[in-house]
């Protein structure tokens, strides 16, 4: 299991991207500022009246030939239009860069080039979740038909790495404000989970490599375009779990519903999805919500947890109740 969370300070992260832009041509050197801390933490840099992304992958996540698989799999859907991030070279030719630490131990380091774009939320039409599952579409039509190069390798998501006691996000158990109670009703939606997606099984129409956090806060529009970011957790999984991504967080919402009506809506646009994909969407819907339980446990002091509020847990027991009683998805209010 990975360990969660970065412990460096944001002073100490802040160090070790010098460190990666030092590795960089002298017209890329530039002004530095942390944007966001998360899985990883990205930097603004500022170069020569340009801007770039710096990312600094955290700890004990994804080894250096997953980091440049992710880079290979960008550059393969950029090749058909589609338009995703792109790594700058450092001096030495490389994409990943590999940083020492002074305590031990290595970090790896990316940098990008900047992708301008408005990102929506879920106060604008509910339409806007008709463009993520259009994109989304495209992006597995790609999966699905893409000769993978040799040593190719991403995370796996499946359900023992999603919700088990091993794993990536850590226990879902830990997470703020569940109750020791609601336990046994998280576990039953765990193990129904488990026999559902045992019987799907994992045939290549149904699972392959995924994005697998395409949520409106990865997507850009600009000028009529739509843009992908943040493929840090692209990996091999089921791919609905796709749209169970793209609600994260808000399957509670009361629009939650409405937001995956238009996701399908977007979806058939360009690609089909099958009936038994869509008679196991209440099973994905609620391994993602624990999945993300799990999430919070482990990333606790993130601004991202705590803006989800002291009701957070509660709500996700009341959508397993839901998935456990009913043939009604686990969403809304």
């Amino acid at each position: 299991m990975a360990k969660q969370y970065d412990t460096l300070s944001n002073a100490e992260l802040l160090q070790l991207a010098h460190q990666a832009l030092a590795l960089y041509p002298a017209a890329l050197q530039g002004e530095l500022s942390l944007l966001c801390r998360s899985e990883n933490a990205t930097f603004l840099l500022r170069a020569a009246g340009k801007r770039y992304a710096l990312r600094l992958h955290r700890a004990d996540y994804h080894q250096k030939a997953a980091i440049e698989s992710e880079l290979r799999w960008l550059e393969a859907l950029r090749e058909t239009g589609i338009v995703v991030p792109q790594a700058v070279l450092s001096e030495a030719g490389e994409a990943v860069q590999t940083l020492t630490l002074a305590q031990g131990g290595v970090r790896y380091a990316v940098l990008f080039h900047w992708l301008d774009g408005e990102m929506p939320t879920t106060e604008v039409d509910p339409r806007a979740f008709q463009q993520l599952g259009r994109i989304t579409a495209q992006l597995h039509r790609h999966s699905k038909s893409w000769q993978q190069p040799a040593g190719f390798q991403r995370i796996i998501w499946d359900h023992a790495s999603m919700v088990g006691e091993q794993g990536h996000w850590g226990r879902w158990q830990d997470a703020p404000g569940l109750k020791a109670q609601d336990h046994a009703v998280v576990a039953a939606a765990i193990a129904q989970a488990g026999q559902d997606l045992a019987a799907f099984g994992k045939d290549r129409d149904r699972y392959g490599l995924i994005h697998a956090d395409l949520r409106l806060t990865n997507l850009l529009l600009h000028k009529g375009e739509t843009r992908v970011i943040d493929f840090d957790d692209c990996g091999f999984g089921w791919y609905l779990h796709d749209l169970a991504a793209a609600i994260s967080f808000v399957e509670h919402h009361p629009r939650a519903a409405e937001w995956v009506d238009n996701w399908i809506r977007g979806y058939e646009v360009v690609a089909h999805i099958s009936d038994a994909e869509l008679a196991l969407l209440p099973t994905l819907l609620i391994q993602r919500r624990i999945q993300l339980l799990a999430w919070i446990g482990s990333h606790a002091e993130t601004e991202m947890a705590i803006s989800l509020g002291p009701d957070w847990a509660d709500h996700s027991v009341r959508l397993c109740r839901r998935y456990l009683e009913s043939a009604a998805l686990p969403v809304g209010a």
